[in-house]
């Protein structure tokens, strides 16, 4: 498919039946691909559903508009979701948006689209056209919508937890943590006397703490500081010295710049603390790859329903407008980018029969400000916008 021409945005239409709705098709078809291929088409078959009274479908129109914004916020929120939880892999993250089983939903969105069609062993599938059917989409994607914030929240803390500790290992001398750094044999231990200090010597101060160190206080062992560790810009040192001189050594050493960082040398609590990083680490793995699954899967869930509550709407609006007895085509268009334009005349000159109003006050070419009902765009055919674009990351 190539990108540079093709949308991953669908025009879902629908027009009445002219003598069969098979030549409604045929005539959409051939209008569109007359001049130049304006658009990819197939047909989008809805089963005849049973309608109520014309007041029960114009509130059902209302409740289907809001439905349709909720689920779509829904596929939106668990497509982001599953580009965050890949974090490095956003090219990933399209082969594992799939719906319907394993087939790609958008390397080719055309065809996954119109495999979505109303399928009777699909648990959508209802022979009523009523509220219990738009419930029981409601309910579904609700559920969805509830679990991700839940498994959301779980994975967000366990991540952030783990990024607390690792920044914790990592950073400047002066904060991070040395558990992974120094060893026991760096300290004089259990010793009533004597005490080991860790020091963070500049490297530019580096000879000076040679030259000057025995001397900052007194009694500080000769010969007892070795390197530990280098960054970029400074060394980790130990020198032991005798209790009682620490705070004289410490207001002396802060005077050269080096700086005696607050450290007890406590294996239980470094064990903890590495334990506790690998228990992060370990449980962040697992919790993973259940994760990736279920956001497939109800990206599929949700993505489906979208397709549906579309599909209802459509049924709903084309019945209002086209009246009883049911009998309407309804098509799914996918525009090439550099004719769109071209294809809303075509459909236009198509249509505009059907709309005696709209002939006076919509001119094809023209964009009317302010007519825009309910956000959607009104057209003499009966038009939704299937806009895959809020699933594409870069």
């Amino acid at each position: 498919q190539d990108k540079g021409t093709k949308m991953t945005e669908f025009w879902l239409i629908s027009a009445p039946g002219e003598k069969t709705c098979q030549q409604t098709w045929e005539k959409l078809h051939a209008a569109t691909t007359k001049h130049n291929n304006l658009s990819t088409n197939s047909k989008f078959n809805i089963p005849d559903l049973k309608v109520g009274t014309l007041d029960v479908l114009v509130g059902l129109s209302d409740e289907l508009a809001k439905l349709d914004a909720f689920v779509e916020s829904v596929v939106k929120k668990v497509a982001q979701y599953m580009a965050d939880v890949l974090e490095d892999s956003k090219d990933k993250v399209q082969e594992n948006l799939l719906a319907n089983g394993g087939k790609p939903s958008f390397s080719n969105p055309s065809s996954r689209i119109t495999e979505q069609q109303w399928q009777a062993e699909h648990k959508f599938y209802s022979s009523s056209l009523d509220i219990v059917l738009f419930l029981f989409i409601f309910k579904g994607v609700n559920q969805i919508d509830n679990d991700l914030k839940a498994r959301a929240s779980a994975y967000n803390n366990l991540k952030g937890n783990l990024q607390n500790l690792e920044r914790k290992n990592a950073g400047s001398l002066l904060t991070r943590s040395l558990a992974d750094i120094v060893k026991k044999e760096d300290f004089v231990l259990d010793s009533e006397y004597l005490v080991t200090l860790l020091v963070i010597v500049p490297k530019l101060n580096y000879n000076d703490w040679v030259k000057q160190y025995e001397t900052l206080a007194e009694m500080v062992v000769p010969r007892s500081s070795n390197v530990l560790f280098e960054d970029q810009d400074s060394y980790l040192c130990n020198v032991t010295l005798f209790r009682k001189a620490v705070d004289d050594f410490k207001h002396k050493a802060r005077e050269y710049k080096f700086m005696v960082r607050d450290f007890q040398y406590n294996e239980e609590e470094m064990k903890a603390d590495k334990e506790e990083m690998n228990r992060l680490s370990t449980d962040k793995k697992k919790q993973f790859g259940p994760l990736v699954r279920w956001l497939k899967v109800n990206f599929s869930e949700a993505f489906i329903a979208w397709i549906h509550v579309k599909a209802l709407r459509v049924f709903v609006e084309s019945v209002l407008r086209y009246g009883l007895p049911v009998n309407f085509q309804a098509m799914l268009l996918q525009p090439n980018k550099k004719t769109m334009k071209k294809l809303r005349e075509v459909l236009y000159d198509l249509y505009k029969h059907l709309d005696s109003s709209a002939a006076a006050i919509i001119d094809a070419t023209m964009d009317i400000p302010g007519l825009n009902l309910s956000q959607q765009e009104y057209y003499p055919y009966v038009y939704y916008k299937i806009d895959c674009n809020l699933l594409e990351f870069k």
